[in-house]
Parts: C-alpha cells; structure tokens; sequence
C-alpha cells in the first residue's frame, strides 16, 4: 500500500510540473495570438478571446504600401537560409576532420571551441562592429551572415563531433580498401549516416538567426534591410503611435518557417540529439 501511494504521489508531482510548465509556456502564447485579432493598437484594452476580432493587422502586414513586413520577411528566411546551408557544410567538413584524423593542434583547436562556445556573440559586438567597419560590411546582409556563420561553427562542430565518433571507422578502412579518397568517404558514408546530426544542426542554425535581434540591429541600418527582429521592433519602438497588435501578428507569422522546417526534420531530432551527447 506504502508503495502504491508513493507511486500516486509521484505520479501526481510530476503531472501538477508538467501542467505548470505547460501554463507558463502556452499562456503567452495565447496572449500574443489573441492580441493579434484585437481591434486597435494598444494592449491596454486587448483580451485573449476578442469580443470584435478582425484579421486587419495581418492585412496591413501584407500591404507593401503600409508595411515592409514582407521584405522583413524575405531578408531574414535569406539570411537564415545562407546561414544554415553555409554552417552545415564547414560544420560538417569541422567536425569530420576533428573526428577522424590526428594532426598537431587537434587538441588545443577542440579546447578553443569549447572556450569560444561558452561566449555569446553579443559579448564581442563592438569587435564584430568594427571588424564589419574596416571590411565595408555593415549594413550588409553578408557581414550578418558571416558573424553567425562564425558564430555557429565552435557549439555545433562539438555536437556533431560526438555523433561522428559514434559511427564505426572500419567503414571508412574498408572503403579506403576498396580504393575510395578521403572526399567519396565524407560524402558517400559517412554523411548519409549522419543525417540525424545535420538535421539538428541545420534547425539550430536557423533558427538562431531567424529570431536574433541583438547581431542584426548592430549591423544593419537601412529599413529595408532589417530583418523580421529588428523591423517588428521598429513598429513598438516609436514614441507615439506604437502598433503593438500589428506587432502581435507579425510575432505569430515568425513560427511559420521554423515550425515547417521542424515538421520536416522531425523524425531525426531524438537520434540525432542523444547519440551527439555520448562522446566529447
């Protein structure tokens, strides 16, 4: 009897912070989606369940006479795109080299990653912004792609370096038995079986840059320029006439792309997480 309710009290802690945890991340989020169908522009009279709710603030963020939400849009799929494409290739090419040859400096080139991963980006900004100053960079979507791009290699090559350790290397002996180069093996076997690991590099360096506001409003200064962060920002940020129910909806639009690319990932993301944790 001791055991069974031990069990029950067990059973009903973990269920009551399962249900806290869960009020505390979809409340806001119901907040800020019922904002967005609120008549208006102000918060002070906005209810979670409007009594007059209108899809005018989405219609507004499509018309490109009244907004530049979608060139916002556009310039940060671009750069998260460019981003991810550009960190899975030197994160994967990092991380395959760390993981199966020996050279001098391997060590300390691990040990820098690990040091370089625990400092944020938004630590060095103003080297960031000078470096993009002697290059011409700022106000550029090149320069933002290059520091996250930057930014991404230490945290992910350590990540996918352990998934790498985890795939057997006789498959790469063998293959050089059978007369295959260093680049067939990277690209023929080792890859394919790393897709799990990729795939939640991939999620990572998209989103990151999809929803940074700190990096873009350093570098970038032309409106139309900004990205989705910097632009929805601009609409609250005024001293008068702040559109923070227009703010709303364009907040919900953002999940859009990152819930489809996790959609898509999916069926990696469990595999490709837990076996990139079993070695270092």
């Amino acid at each position: 009897m001791d055991m069974k309710r031990q069990k029950l009290i067990r059973l009903t802690l973990s269920y009551a912070v399962i249900l806290a945890m869960t009020i505390i991340i979809v409340y806001p989020l119901l907040w800020v989606v019922g904002s967005s169908f609120n008549p208006g522009q102000s918060l002070s009279g906005s209810k979670m369940i409007p009594d007059n709710a209108t899809l005018a603030h989405y219609k507004k963020l499509f018309d490109t006479s009244q907004s530049d939400y979608l060139t916002w849009y556009w310039n940060s799929l671009k750069i998260s795109t460019l981003t991810m494409i550009f960190s899975v290739i030197l994160v994967s090419l990092t991380a395959y080299s760390f993981s199966r040859y020996r050279f001098i400096g391997r060590q300390n080139g691990l040990m820098t990653f690990l040091i370089l991963q625990m400092i944020p980006n938004f630590a060095a900004l103003i080297a960031i912004f000078i470096l993009a100053l002697l290059t011409g960079l700022v106000d550029t979507h090149l320069g933002l792609i290059l520091v996250y791009v930057g930014g991404a290699i230490p945290m992910n090559t350590w990540l996918m370096k352990g998934y790498l350790d985890t795939i057997p290397k006789e498959l790469d002996e063998s293959a050089k038995i059978d007369g295959a180069g260093h680049l067939r093996i990277f690209f023929q076997i080792v890859l394919p079986l790393a897709k799990p690991i990729i795939a939640v590099v991939a999620l990572f360096t998209f989103i990151a840059p999809f929803g940074d506001f700190i990096l873009a409003s350093v570098l970038l200064r032309s409106k139309e320029k900004y990205t989705l962060a910097v632009g929805l920002y601009d609409l609250v940020a005024k001293q008068f006439g702040s559109e923070f129910t227009t703010f709303a909806a364009g907040s919900v639009l953002i999940a859009v792309p990152i819930a489809i690319l996790f959609l898509s990932f999916q069926k990696y993301f469990v595999s490709g997480l837990t076996a990139g944790g079993t070695k270092g």
